[in-house]
């Protein structure tokens, strides 16, 4: 077959899957205006605000349902980011209340590792680990000063998840045509977007207000996660398997 419409039909496999994906996502997009738009006020949460924060995340767990079964099948890493957004969805739930705030940062912690099984641990890249871990070190003793009680002990140890699931995240990418995967991208996009989020979220609670933070930290939460989810829709580098040959 030649090589050049072998290309052209791959254009149009990934177009079409455009298209099957945009409306999947109208659920999550709706909800995500919804927040934003009532912006219910931090001082008074309760129910209704959990169940408005957490739609989101929740209809990009339907989205991936809904995909997986429109392709007939749903496969392990569906599942694994599946449940990632479940635990994401408690998370977000969790934060709404002072009290149940390292709650909150246990359940992201076990969505993180969902990722990072996910993603896996091949190609490895440990150049790539070793400037995450400076990074994640960096932000932590800047933080250190302002970190008391249990945070001493849970924000490092989140930052080496978080941190964890960017590089293996971004491990994944490849430039090269034959390796090339919409789905690592789109991972990895969305895993460098959610360590934004986190990072800001951090600085605003733990060292020092910052203006528009919380519409800084939902936006980017809410992309990232969209990007996650979008991964696994991409393309994956089977299809690129005959430019090997």
């Amino acid at each position: 077959m030649d090589i050049l419409e072998t290309d052209s039909r791959y254009r149009k496999s990934s177009l079409a899957t455009a298209r099957s994906v945009i409306p999947k996502l109208l659920p999550f997009l709706i909800s995500c205006y919804n927040y934003f738009a009532l912006w219910l006020p931090l001082s008074e949460p309760n129910l209704f605000h959990a169940l408005i924060k957490s739609l989101p995340v929740l209809c990009l767990g339907f989205f991936i349902v809904v995909h997986s079964l429109s392709q007939g099948r749903f496969s392990s890493y569906s599942k694994k980011i599946f449940v990632g957004l479940m635990f994401s969805a408690a998370g977000d739930i969790c934060l709404l209340w002072e009290d149940f705030f390292l709650h909150g940062m246990v359940m992201f912690g076990l969505a993180h590792i969902m990722y990072i099984i996910s993603f896996g641990f091949r190609p490895l890249r440990l150049r790539l680990f070793i400037l995450l871990a400076l990074f994640c070190a960096a932000f932590f003793f800047f933080a250190l000063p302002y970190l008391h009680g249990p945070f001493l002990y849970m924000v490092p140890g989140y930052s080496v998840l978080i941190g964890t699931m960017a590089w293996r995240a971004l491990a994944r990418v490849s430039l090269a045509s034959y390796k090339f995967s919409w789905a690592h991208v789109f991972a990895a996009l969305g895993s460098l977007i959610f360590v934004v989020s986190d990072c800001f979220l951090a600085v605003d609670k733990f060292c020092f207000p910052i203006e528009n933070s919380r519409a800084i930290v939902m936006a980017t939460y809410y992309g990232g996660q969209m990007f996650i989810a979008l991964s696994i829709a991409g393309g994956s580098e089977d299809d690129f398997m005959w430019k090997k040959k």
